[in-house]
């Protein structure tokens, strides 16, 4: 099966023009793409964001990543945090190379010279960095604050004029790190002579914060546009591009096959299986069957030596594999034959990314059938109703062209679809609904309705199921 179209999940930005542009790697390719390539070289950049949100990092991590035999990179730290607090807390990251140290990259503190003599001083030392160092690149961690040493904005401007004419006259790539707010980007005159604007923000989000990156300007490039997830680990910043729509491939068909669903006579309400390359909404209340029927989908891919990915938020890794068993599978034979159990706490959950996990699985394992178990902890990892429609209505594009089948599981308060929210969203974008309900006084029933097949005739009839040893099976 072929997977271009998974791969050019994140290319899809504003334009599709070839740019020539000579580029520097931000040190994250993830980073780079969203970018169009990385930082326009021999460029004036911003990092702007609140104290705390990586944008000292992020800066590091280019750096080391850009340090070599050349010309040297220079980090001028000012009134921010001090030099040796700044190179202590490098130390920590898989990216620092302490043999670049001193050579390739060199770290200066310049506060105190800005302190006394406020900040006309900046423009002298840059210049005698250059002339005596060439820098390649020019880390000012952080220009905000010697922005705000200049007395007026006369001042300000005049100080951002002189030392544009300096990097620009001897090719020097400059990183301006500053606390800037959105509302800065108006006012201040360094946001007029930068070639590129990269926010790096935080926002809490119950017991967790979220941390999102954005590019608001990239002088004469392309790039990916929106809020992109990010996470800081010992490796720096590891950041999720925002999952866009893929590219219908020329000539685009529906498959033509179907698909057993491992389901004793559900296959023939639905008129004799899935359509390969669908994608099938299964909502029910808590205990109606869902993950039962998720399962023998899963395991019956897996039967037939389909790559199969089951992606489980709801119970724990252990729970999942007593079930498994308690269908009388050999869960050992199944991931042999190609069944990929993935748990993930639905507490710790970042939307991004799980996704980019997923999709990273999908493309090594050329994966042709998926379950979801449950879109419900989905949602609650998404902060945005808006993000979290954008994704789903991307994420079943993507299975589509790929003709990845997938079982996506949905609880339900109660024994219907709710006409509102995420409910009715997933049940527009699904080419099949399912609705599992239970009720019953005396003795628990589980019934099954189809509510929707695309492109197919099915059951109009509510059946009634039942649960054991061996599944869910539909009764006569």
């Amino acid at each position: 099966m072929s997977l271009e179209p998974m791969v050019d999940r994140r290319a899809v930005s504003r334009d599709d023009v070839p740019d020539d542009t000579e580029r520097m790697s931000a040190g994250n390719p993830e980073a780079d793409h969203i970018l169009g390539g990385g930082f326009p070289a021999n460029s004036i950049n911003i990092i702007m964001g609140h104290p705390g949100s990586g944008k000292t990092i992020f800066a590091e991590q280019l750096i080391f990543h850009n340090a070599g035999d050349d010309r040297p990179i220079l980090y001028f730290t000012t009134l921010s945090e001090p030099l040796a607090k700044v190179v202590r807390y490098l130390q920590g990251f898989r990216f620092f190379d302490e043999n670049k140290l001193g050579t390739q990259v060199i770290y200066e503190d310049v506060g105190p010279q800005l302190a006394k003599e406020g900040a006309p001083a900046l423009i002298p030392l840059l210049r005698e960095a250059i002339m005596t160092l060439s820098p390649k690149v020019i880390v000012i961690d952080s220009f905000k604050a010697v922005h705000d040493l200049a007395p007026s904005m006369a001042d300000r401007r005049r100080m951002v004029y002189e030392m544009t004419a300096l990097l620009t006259a001897y090719g020097t790539t400059a990183f301006l790190l500053g606390e800037y707010t959105e509302d800065d980007i108006l006012l201040y005159p360094e946001f007029a002579v930068a070639d590129a604007i990269v926010e790096l923000s935080r926002r809490r989000l119950g017991n967790r914060d979220e941390r999102y990156f954005r590019v608001y300007k990239l002088r004469g490039s392309r790039y990916l546009e929106g809020a992109h997830a990010f996470r800081i680990t010992n490796s720096g910043l590891d950041v999720y591009p925002r999952l866009v729509s893929p590219r219908m491939p020329e000539g685009y068909e529906p498959a033509s096959e179907r698909i057993s669903t491992g389901v004793s006579g559900l296959d023939e309400m639905i008129g004799g299986g899935l359509w390969r390359g669908t994608t099938t909404l299964l909502a029910g209340p808590s205990g109606a069957g869902k993950t039962t029927i998720g399962l023998q989908f899963a395991l019956e891919g897996a039967r037939r030596g389909e790559p199969t990915l089951y992606m489980n938020f709801q119970e724990n890794p252990t729970q999942l594999v007593r079930t498994i068993r308690g269908l009388g599978v050999d869960l050992e034979e199944a991931q042999r034959q190609g069944l990929d159990l993935v748990y993930a706490s639905p507490v710790e959950l970042q939307i991004d990314s799980i996704i980019v996990d997923m999709f990273r699985r999908i493309q090594q394992r050329g994966v042709r059938r998926l379950v979801i178990d449950a879109l419900g902890d989905l949602a609650s990892a998404a902060t945005d109703p808006q993000r979290l429609h954008d994704y789903l209505y991307a994420l079943v594009q993507h299975f589509a062209v790929s003709t990845i089948t997938s079982v996506l599981n949905f609880e339900t308060m109660g024994n219907t679809i709710s006409g509102n929210g995420m409910q009715n969203a997933m049940s527009y974008l699904s080419d099949n609904v399912l609705l599992l309900t239970v009720d019953g006084d005396e003795r628990t029933r589980r019934r099954l309705r189809v509510l929707k097949t695309r492109g197919s005739a099915h059951d109009t009839r509510v059946r009634e199921v039942s649960i054991t040893d061996a599944g869910l099976s539909i009764l006569e």
